[in-house]
């Protein structure tokens, strides 16, 4: 039998031929070399139906001989293998050939495809146009390129993950980034990409309180002069830790965490016989309580230590669904009401669509002007098409006035057109003219705040949720821009100075806490600029923006509709960007799929028997259908004869992400799974960190502050 005849037992056409020694079953394959999958759905063929699946193999620290004919032995990390029917080309074994002969190189049978040996090459890295680093052993066999071999019949997964370790990290984060963490630009790129890092988060930091306020009963005087506030408040929190906390270049702002539970108190059913003005400052001053008890207790969290028992239970399993039922949960407001005027909402929400998908490749001047600022262009076309529209007269009536509520128009001609006056126009918002000039937000310019147990405990229990949104994106951000993740003591001090933050947010009064803004994340990848001395400019500038009252009066001013078509946008990539976090845990094990899809329907499921319980069909309630879901306080199914602990019961097992939460912590720390599996989130040591100057360099407090905590070991490096 000659050399180029396939061996007894092999299937026409296989080559090379299988050894005749059988082959073990993955899962011996498995524990014997020690193969590790960065998603459990990689190993698991579908052997019964034949398909084809391409494995991720997880990078080896050893390295195992490659030993082929007529070759010396050679050291190199083993390449990608395709499995067929449960086994791969390298689950056989093979015998070592003496290296003294060199038989000439077998001949594949006829009618199959010839592939010549694949030479050692270093493992090359190449980015796609999302910056994306993706991993090549070698040159392709058959074009001499760095993509994967095509062979017919098989099925290419490409796997875009964060890199898994260390050096890799270390690899993607120099060829992604465009500045590191202590890197310091000149200062012309200082101030542009920090204009630009805060313009593309224009969205996070003025949309709250565009919705708060007016729930309130806040004027549009009101509004301006909390949204000054909010930029005020979120220039000096981010400066704070950015030099005391995390020290990572992460924006401090309202997040969208703690609108619902503000919305909720908003619509006690005690505020409902209040009107005006009395109404704003009255709520305003309760809600001032409640952020300061509630940041307090996030504060005693950090500082005591406790945040780093908390952390051996927050792992991506529970990160991912309880940060995406916050962008779930807000669906009542969204769309129901852009179709107030559809013509202005459609038409935002296809900009910012068009703008993040379909031209985010599109590059001027080697930026990418429409993925980074989406919101502000969108927002920027979408006003100026209605302000035409309403300077032409397309929006006026005859004998009709805007500025009258709909509860005094008498004539029924008027009464149909109300709807579109107030919801299209743009100059039903007198924001901008009654502005002054110059405002300085002060503490306690709303009144003293109130203070209430009930409430107060409903912005406890959230706290800890903005604490686990805030641990997320210290993990996310940390492999993006610093040397290595943060030691608990770190993430410990930056949850501690979170809470101190918020209690400045309550003290000034911007109607929420102030935390970590998820879509900074985002932010710092699109833009690929993680020097914390760009977002400090920015915070800065941010600061003198905020004593321009204009500026305040301008941003009020935006149109609801617009408002609404914006968070529809922004809660979908909030929920997005809870989701990816699955991205650190095996996505694909069933175990995993089955807490973040219970977690993810019963925060939503449960809820709705909450807000829906004891309210009949034909009821009239006089707060818009949109904040229906937050007067369930006064209805909830919990009764008791202590009417506190039914407002807490009531208002916390409303909330999406409260019920997200409870149920992912539960299972995923009580249904048996490895760390793998789990996805737990690695954070460096205390000894890594006196070892690596780099990892002391990027977390260490400056002016010798870092010597306090050098008694106080929990919350330091």
């Amino acid at each position: 039998m000659s050399s180029s005849d396939p061996k007894p037992g092999t299937k026409p056409g296989q080559w090379p031929p299988a050894p005749e020694s059988a082959a073990m079953p993955p899962s011996s394959w498995a524990k014997k070399t020690g193969f590790r999958p960065k998603f459990s759905g990689e190993t698991t063929a579908a052997t019964d139906s034949g398909q084809l699946s391409l494995p991720v193999r997880a990078r080896q620290q050893d390295t195992q001989p490659d030993l082929e004919a007529g070759h010396q032995a050679r050291l190199r990390p083993p390449p990608v293998s395709a499995v067929t029917n449960g086994e791969t080309d390298k689950d056989k074994k093979e015998k070592p050939t003496p290296p003294t002969t060199t038989p000439p190189p077998p001949q594949p049978p006829p009618g199959s495809v010839s592939v010549p040996p694949v030479k050692d090459q270093p493992v090359k890295r190449r980015r796609d146009s999302d910056g994306v680093v993706a991993r090549s052993n070698g040159p392709d066999v058959a074009n001499g390129s760095g993509d994967q071999v095509r062979r017919p019949g098989r099925i290419e997964e490409t796997v875009e993950v964060l890199p898994q370790s260390m050096d890799d990290d270390l690899v993607a984060r120099n060829l992604h980034m465009k500045y590191g963490l202590r890197d310091t630009p000149g200062l012309v790129p200082i101030g542009f990409y920090g204009l630009q890092h805060y313009l593309s988060m224009l969205g996070s930091l003025i949309l709250v309180p565009l919705v708060i306020v007016p729930a309130m009963g806040g004027s549009h005087e009101d509004i301006a002069s909390v949204v000054s506030t909010v930029l005020f408040v979120c220039g000096i929190t981010t400066l704070l830790h950015t030099s005391f906390g995390s020290r990572l270049p992460l924006i401090q702002g309202p997040s969208f965490v703690f609108l619902a539970p503000a919305l909720a108190i908003i619509n006690s059913p005690e505020f409902q016989g209040l009107n005006g003005n009395n109404n704003f400052k009255h709520i305003m001053r309760e809600l001032q309580g409640a952020v300061i008890i509630g940041s307090a207790f996030q504060a005693v969290l950090g500082y005591s230590g406790l945040m780093s028992l908390i952390l051996r239970l927050v792992n991506p399993v529970v990160v991912a669904p309880t940060i995406a039922a916050v962008g779930l949960s807000f669906y009542s407001y969204g769309f129901p009401l852009v179709g107030k005027c559809l013509e202005i909402g459609v038409v935002q929400i296809l900009l910012v669509i068009i703008f993040a998908l379909y031209l985010r490749k599109i590059s001027v001047l080697s930026h990418r002007i429409f993925l980074i600022y989406a919101v502000p262009l969108s927002l920027a076309i979408t006003w100026a098409a209605p302000f035409l529209l309403t300077e032409t007269g397309a929006y006026t009536y005859k004998g009709c006035d805007p500025n009258v509520p709909v509860s005094n128009v008498v004539s029924s001609h008027c009464r149909k057109f109300m709807t579109r006056m107030k919801y299209c126009r743009v100059d039903t918002s007198h924001a901008l003219s009654s502005a002054p000039w110059f405002r300085f937000p002060y503490p306690l310019q709303w009144g003293v705040p109130i203070f209430s147990w009930k409430m107060a405990f409903v912005m406890c229990v959230v706290s800890i949720i903005a604490s686990v949104d805030s641990v997320g994106s210290y993990h996310a951000s940390s492999l993006l821009v610093a040397s290595r993740p943060p030691t608990r003591g770190v993430v410990s001090r930056a949850i501690g100075l979170e809470g101190f933050t918020s209690v400045l947010a309550g003290l000034w009064g911007t109607g929420t806490g102030s935390t970590t803004l998820t879509e900074n994340v985002h932010t710092i990848a699109v833009t690929k600029m993680g020097s914390r001395r760009v977002v400090e400019l920015g915070a800065c500038v941010l600061v003198i923006f905020s004593l321009v009252g204009k500026v305040g009066g301008f941003l009020a001013s935006i149109p609801q509709v617009m408002v609404a078509s914006l968070l529809c946008f922004m809660w979908a990539m909030f929920t997005a960007l809870g989701l990816s976090n699955l991205r650190y845990s095996e996505a694909g094990s069933s175990r995993n799929i089955i807490i973040v899809g219970l977690a993810l329907f019963f925060s939503l499921s449960v809820p709705a028997y909450f807000q829906q319980y004891g309210i009949s069909p034909n009821s009239n309630l006089s707060v818009p259908s949109y904040y229906q879901p937050y007067i369930v306080s006064s209805h909830g199914p919990f009764k008791s004869q202590y009417k506190g602990l039914n407002y807490v019961m009531n208002t916390l097992l409303s909330m999406n992400m409260v019920v997200a939460f409870i149920i992912a912590v539960i299972l995923d720390n009580t249904v048996p799974g490895s760390k793998q599996e789990r996805g737990v989130y690695v954070w460096s040591d205390s000894e890594t960190a006196t070892r690596e100057p780099a990892l002391a360099k990027d977390y260490e407090l400056p002016f010798r502050v870092g010597r306090f905590f050098r008694w106080v070991k929990w919350v330091g490096i």
